[in-house]
């Protein structure tokens, strides 16, 4: 399988696009000035216990205070507040945990007033980012995470990834880890340390008490709320957590991130250093690569299959809900056969469409009513394969009595959305706009404008596709035209973005030129 990072950088956002054999398939994006992660540490202060949810608010820096429950202190709570406030208080010298005394694990049916205080600096994790109304979701059971490794203070523990099957390279990795790491901290084996040697292992070990001993020096007077350890940015989380072999192609439109890129994997993958590529055409990165369109055709509440099968896709506050619809173009004969067709190529989109839109939470599936038990156990089968390169976690129910498929999903981030119907920017509505026979003299009259005050600047014309192939049609052309009357050449770029009506002047440093 073909695997693209398409990486589109802009000075308030960065759109990460994965394509599995050119197939849009996930789709991230993030602010620049994003301020919570997950996966970012913070010294948070408990603002209030609510002992009838059995949880507590606690203040971290965000406008709503974050949410931390019983279930999500983990039973090393009293070993976490005891370092944090022995750092806090300067007591504690040293990061390591050799010499440190774990306490008595907490019950796991015990009550949240009964183990914190309020006012009391604690160390939380975001488990979930900021939803709707609600606040981050927090834990106690702290994760500093690596390519290969993932480091769990006051733990001794070593569990291997369920991925990896083999069960002497299972065996091989535990006695290794079990060797190498320090003691009181708990190591989490990932699927890509399988087959890696020793000294790779042990270095990402180093790398990880590095940013807990970053963590414990930060802790020395200070005072909550305070981040203090952040979360990769997601373009490097993105690579450390889905580059494999089959990863062929990264390509990135900023000079500075790909310099960023490059300089990751050459330190960490230097075998894939040469996969990374610079866009330096003047065509938009994601119209290029064709990403532009699939976002525009993928997302909406309903989305058509090649075969004519549609589906309706439904958001509620507790749910969300699909429904499959056959189409006009299901065979008549045979129908059972067509109807499992139509369901198993449903099946699949609806595993891309889960991870596209970054849909979390309970999913109900409305397929189309089959009678063969057989095709029903096909189907659930199907389901499960599909939903395999989900990194999510994500649990298949069977079909219940009434057809109907419930699939629960890992919910950390708020679900992708975007519009995808467009509002006439002419018309405004209106339905009505300037006639469009008019929009290459309105074109003339500002090129003329912009030759009188700028004589020496070198131009450019952005146009809607139907508009660009109208002015460089016949001999001669209207550009050749525009030549002949002006002795300027004017370069043309087509923009699918673009209204019929719409287009744009720049000068020879992509500055647009603006005629307000």
């Amino acid at each position: 399988m073909d695997k693209e990072l398409i990486i589109n950088s802009s000075p308030t956002e960065v759109e990460i696009a994965l394509s599995e054999n050119s197939k849009l398939v996930e789709l991230h994006r993030e602010k620049t000035n994003s301020k919570f992660t997950v996966g970012d540490i913070f010294l948070g202060r408990i603002k209030k216990l609510m002992p009838g949810l059995n949880a507590a608010f606690v203040e971290i820096g965000h406008p709503k205070d974050a949410f931390l429950h019983y279930t999500d202190l983990g039973p090393k709570l009293p070993s976490l507040l005891r370092f944090t406030n022995m750092a806090i208080n300067g007591e504690s010298k040293s990061h390591g945990l050799e010499s440190f005394d774990l306490s008595q694990e907490i019950v796991k049916t015990g009550k949240i007033d009964q183990v914190l205080n309020r006012r009391h600096p604690i160390l939380v994790q975001v488990l979930k980012e900021p939803i709707s109304t609600k606040g981050p979701r927090l834990s106690c059971e702290i994760t500093i995470p690596g390519r290969f490794l993932v480091l769990t203070p006051f733990s001794d523990v070593v569990s291997v990834s369920k991925k990896i099957t083999t069960a002497e390279e299972r065996e091989r990795l535990r006695v290794l880890i079990e060797s190498i790491k320090p003691k009181n901290f708990g190591i989490i084996v990932r699927t890509a340390a399988e087959g890696k040697k020793v000294q790779h292992l042990h270095e990402e070990i180093r790398d990880l008490e590095q940013k807990w001993k970053k963590i414990h020096q930060q802790l020395k007077h200070a005072d909550a709320p305070l981040k203090l350890l952040s979360e990769l940015d997601k373009t490097s989380s993105m690579l450390r957590d889905v580059l494999t072999d089959d990863f062929n192609n990264i390509v990135v439109n900023d000079q500075d991130m790909y310099e960023s890129v490059r300089n990751y994997l050459n330190a960490n993958f230097p075998e894939k250093e040469k996969i990374v590529h610079l866009h330096r055409r003047k065509r938009p990165l994601f119209d290029h690569f064709g990403i532009t369109r699939q976002i525009k055709s993928s997302f909406g509440k309903t989305y058509t299959m090649p075969s004519g099968a549609y589906l309706v896709i439904e958001h509620t506050e507790a749910m969300h809900v699909i429904d499959v619809n056959s189409g006009p173009k299901m065979a008549k004969k045979n129908q059972e056969e067509a109807v499992l067709n139509v369901n198993l190529e449903s099946a699949e989109e609806i595993s891309r469409q889960l991870r596209l839109r970054d849909i979390g939470g309970l999913i109900i599936i409305d397929f189309i009513d089959m009678r063969s038990g057989d095709h029903k156990k096909l189907l659930v089968k199907k389901m499960r394969e599909f939903m395999k390169n989900d990194r999510a976690q994500h649990t298949v129910l069977p079909l219940s009595r009434f057809g109907l498929m419930q699939i629960t999903r890992q919910r950390v981030r708020p679900a992708v959305k975007i519009d995808t119907n467009e509002i006439c920017p002419t018309c405004k509505g209106t339905g009505k706009i300037t006639a469009s026979i008019l929009v290459t003299e309105e074109i003339e009259r500002d090129l003329q404008y912009i030759i009188q005050n700028r004589p020496k600047s070198k131009l450019q014309l952005q146009v809607h596709p139907f508009v660009y192939a109208y002015l460089k049609k016949g001999l001669p052309s209207i550009r050749m035209k525009w030549y002949r009357t002006f002795s300027r050449w004017v370069k043309l770029f087509e923009n699918a973005d673009f209204h019929i009506n719409q287009y744009r002047f720049f000068d020879g440093h992509n500055d647009e030129i603006r005629l307000n």
